[in-house]
């Protein structure tokens, strides 16, 4: 007999109950636990909302991952589990064989509903995300009855009924249902919603992403919810609008940096378009409060001193990404970016540069620090305006970089007309110009040669054509 035989068993075993409510309600007390995921299962899709209460009560598990299920959120079933929970909480003692903790709503435990159904028909899968294990980082502040695990994405003016049913449903029972979202998503949420945020444990969050168009004083106003934070480990940060320069305010900034002295965990940092940084980056550097893992600061101004305040900073030595793509570098001092790779040229592994206005100077004053970036993977320079001498010259400073496999650089001055016009014989040339320095290396090698946008126009037509790759001299 196969494995799937019992499994299939234990299905039909289920469905056989499913038709009559009350025989399988006053039979749960009885049944084997291998007989609980594939009943929920079958009462789950089959919309069973007083089989599903029922279930809940009698759950043998610590954790009911029941995003796993859900392919898109679905009010009635949540409302039945939710049932299910309210008994419990009702509950003075809770007996020993009342085992559930947890309510996971997040797009997670897959693998737990397959182990026991033996199929993963139905299951909403999602390879990206593997089945959670109990979280052995989770706060230890307080013990609450229950923990109602999700992920809230805020994009919209009113939020949809399920969202607005759970958060109300938590709200009511505090402090007995403890709910804790890893990660946080904001886009152009109104402010004066901003409450709900009240229902929600902050120091469980470890990833933010904040992209509205709020002005900086708005920012400003909900820093300290950011400071709450505390276990924050990715801060994604855009679109933030710069007032007018009557408007503007230094306290603002104090404000928001200054936050960042409570972000102990803080590992990867993302701000784009943080225009309000132009001239204070040192305030926000200073707040940091450990070296970070991924720095992205992008399409923005920063002056020399920024420039010189982020080479300097002990909290940057360890970087194994930067991005600096869309802040110009074109009236930098030279030396500056230099400084900057030297500093992290031992641990990074990603470096993006793009529409950054370099040109041949500044990848010139580069080179010698780039060659030392021994643990270098990725490397982009896509937008920018460079000739074929200082390209070759790239090639050879970069040829024995042991891990270097990604690189994208852009279509070179010489390939366009005097009126700034891609003429496709020039590429053409270059490209070839460009495998014999290759070939003269020595080195297995592939090179993207585009441009999005084009560094003359800013037109966003993608152009990508093939790569040029030289795979060595393979032997006959």
């Amino acid at each position: 007999m196969s494995i799937q035989n019992p499994l299939r068993l234990l299905n039909l075993a289920g469905k056989s109950l499913l038709t009559n409510e009350a025989l399988a309600i006053s039979t749960l007390e009885y049944l084997p636990i291998e007989l609980f995921p594939p009943l929920f299962m079958e009462a789950f899709w089959g919309r069973h909302r007083k089989i599903l209460t029922a279930l809940v009560q009698a759950w043998p598990f610590v954790r009911l991952p029941l995003g796993g299920l859900m392919q898109t959120p679905h009010l009635g079933t949540l409302q039945a589990v939710l049932d299910g929970l309210d008994v419990l909480l009702t509950q003075k003692d809770h007996p020993r064989k009342f085992k559930l903790r947890v309510l996971d709503l997040r797009n997670t435990g897959q693998d737990f509903w397959r182990m026991w159904s033996g199929s993963s028909a139905h299951v909403s899968s999602s390879s990206s995300m593997a089945p959670m294990a109990e979280d052995g980082s989770r706060i230890k502040k307080r013990l609450a009855a229950f923990e109602v695990f999700t992920e809230l994405h805020l994009k919209e003016r009113t939020m949809n009924e399920f969202l607005t049913y759970l958060l109300n449903w938590v709200e009511q029972r505090d402090p007995f249902i403890h709910l804790c979202c890893k990660k946080l998503k904001i886009v152009s949420f109104p402010m004066d919603n901003m409450n709900v945020l009240s229902v929600v444990q902050l120091d469980c969050i470890q990833e933010l992403h904040v992209n509205c168009t709020w002005h900086l004083s708005t920012l400003a106003m909900i820093a300290p919810l950011l400071g709450q934070m505390s276990n924050v480990q990715k801060l994604f940060v855009s679109h933030i609008h710069l007032p007018d320069p009557e408007e503007w305010n230094e306290q603002h900034i104090v404000k928001i940096t200054s936050q960042f002295l409570r972000l102990h965990h803080l590992q990867d940092l993302h701000l784009k378009s943080p225009f309000y940084l132009e001239g204070c980056l040192d305030q926000m550097l200073r707040c940091l409060m450990k070296p970070l893992d991924n720095l992205s600061i992008t399409h923005c101004l920063l002056t020399d001193s920024d420039l010189t305040h982020l080479s300097q900073s002990p909290n940057i030595s360890q970087l194994k990404s930067l991005n600096l793509s869309g802040v110009t570098m074109t009236y930098s001092s030279p030396e500056l970016l230099p400084g900057l790779l030297e500093k992290v040229s031992a641990t990074l592994q990603e470096l993006y540069l793009e529409q950054s206005g370099i040109r041949d100077s500044h990848l010139e004053a580069i080179l010698p620090a780039l060659s030392h970036c021994f643990q270098l993977t990725s490397f982009s320079l896509r937008g920018n305006l460079l000739s074929m001498p200082i390209m070759k010259k790239m090639l050879r400073h970069t040829s024995e970089l042991p891990s270097l496999s990604r690189e994208l650089y852009p279509v070179l001055q010489e390939s366009f007309s005097s009126q700034g016009i891609l003429q496709p014989g020039r590429l053409a040339q270059c490209r070839t110009e460009l495998l014999e320095v290759m070939k003269d290396l020595g080195y297995p090698r592939t090179i993207w040669i585009c441009f999005i946008p084009c560094p003359h126009c800013g037109n966003n037509t993608f152009y990508h054509p093939e790569p040029i790759i030289y795979r060595g001299n393979i032997p006959a």
